[in-house]
């Protein structure tokens, strides 16, 4: 369980400067995504100089932003401006728009014009099996299932994001991503599976330090954890009677 055996690639999920620039420090960190949901809560207003930012101090690492449109011509307008902003940029394409309508014809355009995509909410085999025939002969492509998303619903994500990688495995240029992960263990079950990328936010980066913790050492720090707890808490119940 070493981060130096693995074959899938760590991208750093967020969207906030100083701490993306702190991973980018980071050997084991490969890439960076962002999405206007990350970037509301850092409390990003510019959208366009935000990014300009990142992909000035960040060069040499794939990076994705996100299109806000809920219109596929206007997807496609703020899609050719996004990709400008540096070679390494993937521009990330929802896999329908909010009415239900799938960007499949919008993808096909983009990467056939050579710009490369990351598409994005995918939680279905038959979606995956459509956006791979979408960017067929196009420019290098990501394609990123929900795999957390996926669990959070009771399901096991293992088996689609297998059946994902057999679909993807005849183009070399289009990578999984394994999208939306809960806990440490969904790093090492991508990389079991073969899924070239996993996205990670800076919260469950944190946890790398765990990586081959004794587990009895764990669980006495845990026990530890509970007892410095209820005496800072100042928890009581009185002295016992004896009858």
């Amino acid at each position: 369980m070493k981060l130096e055996n693995l074959r899938t690639k760590i991208f750093a999920d967020g969207a906030e400067l100083d701490g993306m620039l702190a991973l980018y420090r980071e050997p084991h960190i490969k890439g960076f995504t962002t999405n206007p949901t990350l970037m509301r809560k850092a409390g990003i207003t510019d959208y366009r100089l935000f990014a300009q930012k990142v992909v000035a101090a960040i060069p040499d690492r794939p990076i994705s932003f996100e299109v806000f449109s809920d219109e596929f011509g206007e997807m496609e307008r703020q899609a050719r401006e996004i990709a400008t902003w540096g070679d390494l940029v993937y521009v990330k394409i929802p896999i329908t728009n909010t009415l239900r309508q799938p960007s499949y014809e919008l993808i096909h355009r983009l990467s056939l014009a050579g710009i490369k995509v990351n598409v994005t909410a995918i939680m279905t085999i038959e979606q995956v099996r459509n956006v791979a025939q979408a960017v067929a002969g196009g420019a290098p492509a990501n394609v990123s299932v929900f795999a957390g998303r996926i669990a959070d619903t009771g399901r096991d994500p293992v088996p689609l994001m297998s059946q994902a990688v057999d679909v993807l495995q005849p183009q070399p240029t289009v990578e999984l991503i394994w999208a939306s992960p809960r806990e440490l263990l969904n790093i090492f079950q991508a990389d079991a599976i073969g899924c070239q990328i996993i996205t990670v936010t800076g919260d469950l980066l944190k946890k790398l330090c765990l990586l081959g913790k004794s587990l009895d050492d764990y669980s006495l720090e845990t026990v530890k954890m509970f007892y410095d707890d209820a005496r800072a808490a100042g928890f009581s119940l009185g002295v016992g009677v004896t009858r």
